[in-house]
């Protein structure tokens, strides 16, 4: 994996750290406080994730300059120090040199974690080995160290995180909480409609013709009055001499039901949209660290 120079990687790294510069701290050790060197660089990887510090040991040896991986850093604000963890002053001394000159391949790095994983309760790893025939590497999980070596094409730096990885408590990691409004909905009973019946009355009236027979008996003088006639046609007698049956019509009221309408009951949905609000809280990170190296990703 290819490495660059903080600055090489982004010219304008100091506006992401917020002004603060790593570059200048004084590197120390964690046991009795001695002073090995002074961060001179940073190595960032293609995701711009830091690497190694470039650790100059001017202060006891003239002109060299060594790699101190990041997860072995406890960075103190208050001090402008970067302590190495579990680092001694030998051990910097056996730390291979960093020529800024020659590339930085596999090769020269596994030798540079050789040194750091005894501090784990590993075995050194031969140097004098290439990674084209890597030597397996007994480590236990807990350690953080990958358990078998990798090769120059497979090793990836998340398989040691006690060499690379920022982790607690020597990095603090902060997180920022937020509230958002859930919109949910509950159904409620907001009522009920009975449907019934009741009876009206009213005074309904009908109009029916009806006829009614009567006898009319009219006298009138016939057109040959004063005639004779004879014995025979005048018939002189007493008593019933017609009868005519008389007619009426009288109403014949009554009632009876029909069906005069249909009535359905049913529901129907109606649906709105209902606008809401409320105040919700997002917390926001406050860095006060003047003149501190803080970088934020």
């Amino acid at each position: 994996m290819v490495l660059y120079k903080l600055e090489d990687f982004d010219p304008n790294y100091r506006d992401t750290l917020q002004g603060d510069d790593i570059k200048g701290l004084g590197v120390y050790t964690e046991t009795n406080n001695e002073k090995i060197g002074t961060v001179n660089d940073v190595l960032v990887d293609d995701d711009g994730h830091f690497r190694y510090l470039v650790v100059d040991l001017g202060f006891w040896i003239f002109g060299k300059k060594v790699l101190l991986p990041v997860g072995r850093t406890r960075i103190d604000h208050g001090t402008d120090r970067v302590y190495a963890m579990g680092m001694t002053r030998e051990q910097a001394e056996n730390l291979p040199e960093f020529n800024e000159r020659l590339s930085l391949d596999q090769d020269y790095e596994e030798r540079v974690r050789g040194v750091y994983r005894p501090t784990y309760g590993t075995q050194p790893v031969d140097t004098s080995r290439t990674l084209e025939t890597p030597t397996p590497v007994e480590t236990p999980a807990a350690t953080g160290i990958s358990s078998t070596a990798s090769t120059r094409d497979t090793y990836r730096y998340e398989q040691e995180p006690g060499l690379y990885q920022l982790n607690e408590p020597h990095h603090q990691t902060l997180r920022l909480y937020e509230e958002r409004l859930i919109a949910n909905k509950r159904r409620q009973k907001t009522g009920e409609v009975a449907v019934g019946k009741h009876v009206e009355t009213e005074t309904a009236r009908v109009a029916v013709p009806v006829e009614r027979e009567r006898v009319v008996i009219e006298r009138v003088t016939p057109q040959d009055a004063g005639k004779v006639v004879s014995p025979a046609e005048a018939d002189f007698r007493e008593g019933e001499v017609a009868r005519v049956e008389l007619h009426e019509e009288t109403p014949d009221i009554r009632k009876e039901a029909v069906l005069r309408e249909e009535v359905r009951v049913k529901k129907v949905v109606e649906q709105e949209t209902i606008q809401a609000e409320d105040t919700i809280r997002r917390e926001e990170l406050d860095v006060n660290a003047p003149n501190l190296p803080v970088e934020e990703r």
